[in-house]
């Protein structure tokens, strides 16, 4: 099976408060490209419209702002093997663009393109490690509070579902994703062929009612950047939900923002890679194997005598 998905080019919502959905996506760093467009340095995106924006797909019976999560491919070649193999048991609809869109085996709407990622050439997170040769020169600093801090690509998507061993089956057995890591009576995490990524979609099992957009996640340079970028946003006045703190499965950093569109938005950071050789985890869900370490968001503090001031 030759499907050369790499991941989410997109998100669309139609959400209740369109002016404040796009403040955050401003705040949260994301650049603002017209039509309610909002995009990470390589052009991923999260596009909001009002709820009653008739060029929406339509909406689950949940509460959830998801409409549409569309994934980006490799070539047309690929768009053309993922329509002959859904167009056996579903409606799979080719617009003028050359873009297919259907719904999943639970209901959510999908589309499938070309990608239209852009390359990027950046700079990795610079760190000196004692033993190592300096990865930031001499009279270089590393802590530079007015950094840009933005996200770079479009990390991952997790969906709340009533059937997880249905949902994922399709994406494994369909769409040629892998299961890296599994955290038992949960949910999996998926990796497509064409991304080295330990996950682009993760789901949780959870009542019907509840079906949905949990998070969605953009990485960042690394630590030190989601950390700058986090912190703007609890001074912007947005609550924190999750974080800081650092994931077993995946390893990467995490940091969760509450949003006006109905799920949560994730700044991570240096996220494992694997390939065909990794055999996968599972393990039972629980707050251990949820996170190595998690943090907890403080006012600033200096060694002047006292404690720092949780309340």
């Amino acid at each position: 099976m030759n499907m050369r998905i790499i991941g989410a080019d997109e998100l669309v919502f139609g959400v209740d408060d369109l002016n404040a959905c796009k403040q955050y996506l401003r705040d949260f760093g994301l650049e603002e490209s017209g039509e309610g467009r909002f995009e990470a340095l390589d052009g991923t995106a999260l596009t909001v419209r009002a709820k009653d924006d008739p060029s929406l797909p339509a909406p689950l019976p949940t509460a959830t702002m998801l409409r549409q999560t569309v994934w980006g491919v490799e070539d047309a070649a690929t768009i053309d093997a993922i329509e002959a193999e859904l167009s056996k048991d579903r409606d799979v609809v080719r617009d003028t663009s050359g873009r297919i869109c259907c719904r999943d085996d639970l209901g959510f709407e999908i589309a499938f393109q070309v990608t239209t990622r852009k390359e990027m050439d950046l700079p990795p997170e610079l760190i000196n490690s004692p033993g190592a040769a300096p990865g930031r020169p001499a009279n270089v600093v590393g802590a530079n509070e007015d950094a840009e801090a933005k996200p770079r690509t479009l990390s991952h998507v997790v969906y709340f579902v009533p059937d997880m061993d249905k949902g994922a089956n399709f994406y494994i057995d369909r769409l040629g994703f892998v299961v890296t890591d599994k955290f038992a009576n949960t949910g999996p995490f998926l990796r497509p062929q064409a991304n080295d990524d330990h996950h682009v979609l993760f789901m949780i099992q959870t009542p019907e009612y509840m079906q949905g957009l949990e998070h969605v996640a953009f990485h960042m340079q690394g630590p030190t950047e989601l950390m700058l970028a986090g912190s703007r946003m609890v001074k912007k006045g947005y609550e924190s939900f999750w974080g800081p703190g650092r994931h077993k499965f995946g390893s990467n950093w995490f940091w969760y923002f509450n949003s006006p569109l109905g799920t949560h938005v994730e700044y991570d950071a240096d996220m494992d890679k694997h390939d065909g050789d990794w055999i996968h985890r599972e393990e039972p869900m629980s707050k251990e194997s949820a996170q190595m370490f998690l943090f907890e968001n403080v006012a600033k503090w200096a060694p002047t005598g006292g404690p720092p001031d949780k309340s």
